[in-house]
C-alpha cells in the first residue's frame, strides 16, 4: 500500500512521571526500574525497545487510573474523561452512517463537509483556514500532536513545553528525534507563561514552542496581553508554535485566546483541536489540526502513510456534533464550571492552596506542605490507599508539577462531595 486511498477523488488531500523524557535509559517494570538490556531478558528478548522508546516511562496518568480500577470503592479523579455520554445527534448520525452502509475511506485530509464545519466552527475564535487546503482531520488531537512533532522536528531539535504539561508531550519529542526543554511555570504565578520564564529557560535558542491552554494539567489559561506577549517572543526569535487548544469551548473566564490570531502569528503556528472534552466524544478519536497549506502539507504525508484517515464513523458523528450540539456543549460547559467553582472552594476550605482554574476540567493543588517530605506521589498513593480517591501526582506532568495532585472535575458532583469528605477525613 502506497499511503493512499485509489477511491480517493481528491489527488491533492493530502496528533511516566517526566514528559520531558528525563530518566532515559530506564523503564518501568513491577519490580521498578530496569535499564532497557535487563528489561528484555528472557521471553521475547529478541525485541528489546528502541533507545528512544526505552527512555521514556510508561504514562503517570495511566499508572494511577489503573490502580483504581483493580479496587472497589474508588472515585476516579485521575483521568481527563467526560462523564457525559456524547449528544444524542451525533450518536444518531453514527449509528445513521453505519446502517446506510458508509464504511469506506474517506480522503486522506477528512470528509470535505466536516472540513468546511470546521473551518467555519473556528471563526468564532478569530481563526480563518481554507478547509480544503489548511484543515487536517486526525484520528484524536493526539494524532495530530504526534504529526507535528514528526512533521516539524529535526533529530536533536529543541522544543521547549511549559511545565507542568501535558504527559504525551515530551515522550512525542523524544519519539521524533527532538529534544524536550521545559519552562517552568509557577502556582505562585497562577501558572501562567510569561517571557520571562521563556528566556530563562533559554527557549530563545529553541525550534519549536508547544503551547496548551487552556492547560492540562493546571486549568490555566492566558488573558489577551499574556498571548500578546509570548507571540512577540515568538517572532523575535522565530519558533514554530504547536498550539493545543483541545479545551478551548471549555474556557469559563473570559474569551479563549489563540496565539494564531496574533500578528505574523498565522503562518508559524498548527492548531490542534477536536471532539473528545468539549463534545465527550473520547471513544471515538476523532480531532483535527489547521496551518498554513505548507504546514498541513507536511502533517497529511504523515498522517497517508501512518493512518490514511481518519475514523469515517465518527466523522459523521463529529459533523452532527457541529451542526447540532452547541446547546449540548454549552449545558457540559456550565455544569464544568459549577464543579470548578465547588472544588476549588472545597480545596481551599482544606487548607490545600489551588490557583482558580480558567478553562479544562482540572485542579491542580499543592500538596507540599501536608505531604511526607512534600512528596506529591507519596500522597497520591496514600490517598489512594487509605481513602480510595485516585488522584495523579504532579510528577507525572514534569518536575514542575512537584508537590501538587491533578485532580479532575470531570465527574458527577456527587462523586465530588464524597471525594472531598474523604479527602477532608484523610487530612484530618
Amino acid at each position: 500500500m502506497n499511503g493512499g486511498d485509489p477511491r480517493d477523488s481528491d489527488a491533492r488531500d493530502r496528533g511516566g512521571d517526566d514528559p520531558t523524557g528525563a530518566g532515559r535509559g530506564s523503564v518501568e517494570t513491577d519490580g521498578g526500574a530496569a535499564s532497557g538490556a535487563e528489561a528484555s531478558e528472557g521471553e521475547g528478548s529478541r525485541f528489546s525497545p528502541a533507545d528512544r522508546v526505552a527512555s521514556v516511562p510508561p504514562s503517570g496518568i495511566r499508572e494511577f487510573f489503573e490502580i483504581a480500577e483493580n479496587r472497589d470503592d474508588v472515585i476516579s479523579l485521575g483521568v481527563g474523561e467526560p462523564d457525559f455520554t456524547a449528544p444524542w445527534a451525533a450518536r444518531s448520525a453514527a449509528i445513521e452512517s453505519l446502517e446506510r452502509g458508509r464504511t469506506s475511506y474517506t480522503a486522506n485530509r477528512g470528509m470535505p463537509d466536516l472540513r468546511r464545519a470546521i473551518a467555519e466552527r473556528v471563526t468564532r475564535y478569530g481563526q480563518s483556514y481554507d478547509p480544503d487546503s489548511e484543515v487536517l482531520v486526525t484520528t484524536g488531537a493526539s494524532e495530530a500532536v504526534d504529526l507535528a512533532f514528526r512533521a516539524f522536528v529535526n533529530p536533536g531539535d529543541t522544543v521547549a513545553l511549559p511545565t507542568p504539561t501535558y504527559v504525551s508531550y515530551g515522550p512525542g519529542v523524544r519519539f521524533a528525534g527532538g529534544e524536550p526543554l521545559p519552562v517552568h511555570t509557577r502556582h505562585e504565578d497562577g501558572w501562567a507563561l510569561t517571557t520571562e520564564a521563556l528566556s530563562e529557560a533559554g527557549v530563545d535558542e529553541a525550534d519549536v514552542l508547544v503551547l496548551c491552554y487552556p492547560n492540562n494539567p493546571t486549568g490555566a489559561t492566558m488573558d489577551a496581553d499574556e498571548m500578546d506577549a509570548v507571540a512577540a517572543f515568538c517572532r523575535e526569535h522565530d519558533l514554530l508554535v504547536v498550539a493545543d487548544e483541545i479545551y478551548a469551548a471549555l474556557t469559563y473566564d473570559g474569551d479563549h485566546q489563540s496565539v494564531a490570531t496574533r500578528p505574523g502569528m498565522r503562518e508559524r503556528t498548527v492548531v490542534i483541536n477536536g471532539f473528545s472534552k468539549a463534545y465527550a466524544m473520547t471513544g471515538l478519536r476523532l480531532g483535527y489540526a489547521m496551518g498554513p497549506e505548507a504546514a498541513i502539507d507536511a502533517m497529511t504525508k504523515v498522517h497517508q502513510y501512518a493512518m490514511l484517515s481518519a475514523p469515517t464513523t465518527a466523522q459523521h458523528a463529529a459533523l452532527a456534533a457541529i451542526d447540532r450540539c452547541d446547546d449540548e456543549v454549552e449545558e457540559m460547559r456550565r455544569e464544568y464550571d459549577r464543579r470548578r467553582r465547588y472544588v476549588v472552594s472545597r480545596l481551599r476550605e482544606l487548607g490545600l492552596p489551588v490557583a482558580e482554574p480558567g478553562g479544562a476540567f482540572y485542579a491542580f493543588p499543592r500538596v507540599a506542605d501536608v505531604a511526607s517530605d512534600g512528596d506529591a506521589r507519596a500522597f497520591a498513593t496514600e490517598l489512594l490507599e487509605a481513602e480510595g480517591v485516585a488522584a495523579v501526582p504532579g510528577t507525572a506532568f514534569g518536575a514542575g508539577g512537584e508537590g501538587h495532585i491533578r485532580i479532575s472535575y470531570a465527574t458527577g458532583l456527587d462523586d465530588l462531595k464524597e471525594a472531598m469528605a474523604r479527602l477532608e477525613r484523610f487530612l484530618s
